[in-house]
């Protein structure tokens, strides 16, 4: 496979007014085209930071990163964003709100015609057609969310990134919407890196798990390879021997080796 993202040795410095703070350090990961990455690691651990400087939304302080060879230098529609936060525009319906990247993206190349079909086309593989017209205000988080993938996926962008998505759905709403995202991404393809706290949205999602040290001054602990078959399925997954110990792996690093001690105001 083709490798999209290459990050060399990227370190993030911000400045505060109690002097330097180093995020992250000596980040080293190739994406190959296709693959599904997961990002996890306790609060604090740079993961946010790190999709961050891939979605062009910050520049490394030190080190290069690369999509499909060519400097990521800000943000662009070869990737897609989806945040924990939808950021739909309230007064713009479902399909407004996805018709007005598209437009931004492919407005001066194609007539009005194929701007509305590759909209639709994007709400309805996310399963959206029928609350196209409907307001955010009208429809579901989880509906919500359904919108906000449409808008990153209608870009065709090279690369997906998601950070929390699910973060703030209740528990039968996340497991859906991973179960859905798994049918979108084997339907197009998509190479995804996703941020998340959830270690069995990492394993069940996910090719390859990164998993990262605690911060400040933050970097990849261990990259742990999830070879379980596609297409998968959570309910024959959940006594996969293969299946635990992937868990148990994740689990261990995080809490046994990487346990994480809040700190006390």
């Amino acid at each position: 496979m083709q490798s999209y993202v290459q990050i060399e040795n990227a370190s993030m410095v911000f400045s505060t007014k109690k002097g330097k703070f180093t995020a992250l350090t000596g980040i080293d990961l190739h994406v190959n085209q296709g693959e599904f990455i997961a990002l996890i690691g306790h609060s604090g651990c740079g993961k946010s930071t790190l999709l961050n400087l891939v979605a062009g939304l910050l520049d490394a302080t030190d080190g290069v990163l690369l999509l499909a060879n060519k400097e990521i230098k800000g943000p662009g529609p070869e990737r897609g964003v989806v945040f924990q936060n939808h950021s739909l525009l309230p007064w713009l319906s479902a399909f407004e709100n996805v018709y007005l990247a598209v437009e931004k993206v492919f407005g001066k190349s194609e007539t009005k015609k194929q701007l509305k079909a590759r909209t639709h086309a994007a709400l309805e593989l996310v399963g959206l057609t029928h609350a196209a017209a409907k307001l955010p205000g009208e429809i579901s988080g989880g509906m919500k969310q359904r919108v906000g993938i449409a808008r990153a996926l209608a870009m065709e962008p090279k690369v997906l990134l998601m950070d929390e998505p699910f973060g703030a759905l209740d528990a039968l709403t996340r497991a859906h919407l991973q179960d859905e995202l798994l049918k979108i991404v084997a339907a197009t393809q998509s190479t995804v890196i996703m941020v998340t706290h959830d270690v069995d949205e990492a394993v069940l999602l996910s090719d390859r798990i990164v998993m990262m040290t605690n911060g400040p001054a933050a970097t990849i602990g261990e990259v742990l390879s999830v070879e379980l078959p596609r297409p998968r399925n959570r309910v024959q997954l959940a006594d996969s021997p293969q299946y635990l110990k992937y868990r148990k792996a994740v689990i261990d690093f995080l809490y046994t080796r990487q346990a994480h001690v809040e700190k006390v105001a």
